[in-house]
């Protein structure tokens, strides 16, 4: 990936990317745009039919239409191109964790988007613009030029951990980790209501919500992809309940889902929240946002293969929160 800087401007030339997808038996009788869409959260289902008509969506080898029902075995495959993208590196300050030649972590701040939205989608403030100032031609290109070095995601409004790679070589090895379950995630939450158990499990699938395709939700096996989230309380509240969350899965929104599911949405939570709870914390306690920390990543270093633990303390606004709910 070259990065030509005219008047700290960086244009990216996009050669076609080749996405390849076999469908397994969970998966069958999926029309094919909404089985590439789901699969693929920043390629919407308008484009994939676009792509479909234009010829560049195969099944088998064949061309398929974005209403083919695809079956077990099927392998699809699609071409997209992607038209030349600016991005302008911005000078937005970096809470830097750990850097080396390999990695870069850092604690990233609540309201913070990770990169540009899918297709056109303009975000000049995003975690992408940071990093291309601060690292310049030091990124991964396997994610593509709006997400160079982006092996994982935090929601806009989640602060924490995330972890960047400088180099391909780092990329694939991290992605292969996050892939195989290599790698420890740990959060901390503040839930709505007491937990009955001290210790928990959520195991549900997740898949796109029906109804509103920028939501998910708990669906059929078959609609979406199984997600594991486990859980131990750490504290409890009047009302409330603050958890460490460890993922096993990395879904979209699994911990957002998930708890909502049972009955105890995460506070703070625009979309999956009760708007209740959320409006009590903002005025009481100034919690303007998802009570979501990323706290720890454990996983062996690229190189050295060394099983290290980095963790980000939580930000003021979370703090002040449960310290005022301690005096309660």
């Amino acid at each position: 990936m070259k990065c030509l800087y005219k008047q700290w401007k960086c244009r990216y030339i996009v050669p076609m990317q080749k996405i390849i997808l076999q469908v397994n038996d969970l998966e069958s009788s999926q029309r094919l745009d909404k089985y590439v869409a789901d699969k693929h959260s920043d390629i919407s289902r308008s484009y994939i039919q676009k792509l479909a008509k234009d010829g560049y969506v195969k099944v088998n080898g064949d061309t398929a239409k974005a209403s083919f029902l695809i079956r077990e075995g099927d392998e699809i495959s699609l071409v997209i191109k992607e038209k030349n993208i600016d991005i302008k590196p911005k000078d937005i300050p970096l809470n830097v964790i750990f850097e080396n030649e390999d990695i870069l972590i850092i604690n990233k701040p609540a309201n913070l988007v990770v990169h540009q939205g899918a297709h056109g989608a303009h975000a000049e403030d995003s975690l992408v613009n940071a990093l291309l100032y601060y690292l310049k031609d030091n990124l991964s290109s396997i994610n593509g030029v709006k997400r160079p070095g982006i092996i994982h995601r935090l929601d806009k409004d989640t602060s924490g951990l995330l972890l960047i790679a400088k180099n391909n070589e780092a990329h694939a090895y991290l992605a292969d980790l996050f892939m195989n379950k290599q790698i420890k995630k740990e959060y901390i939450a503040l839930v709505k209501g007491r937990l009955e158990h001290f210790k928990g499990i959520i195991k549900a699938p997740i898949g796109r919500d029906s109804n509103d395709r920028k939501k998910m939700g708990i669906v059929s096996e078959n609609a979406g992809k199984m997600a594991e989230t486990h859980y131990e309380i750490a504290d409890q509240f009047n009302d409330s309940t603050l958890v460490k969350v460890n993922l096993i899965t990395g879904r979209t929104h699994q911990i957002r889902v998930h708890f909502a599911s049972i009955g105890h949405p995460v506070i703070g939570d625009g979309t999956y929240g009760d708007k209740s709870i959320n409006k009590k914390y903002k005025n009481e306690y100034g919690l303007n946002r998802q009570f979501l920390h990323a706290k720890k990543l454990t996983f062996r270093m690229p190189g050295n293969k060394k099983e290290t633990a980095f963790e980000a303390d939580l930000s003021k606004d979370l703090n002040k929160v449960i310290k005022e709910l301690a005096r309660l």
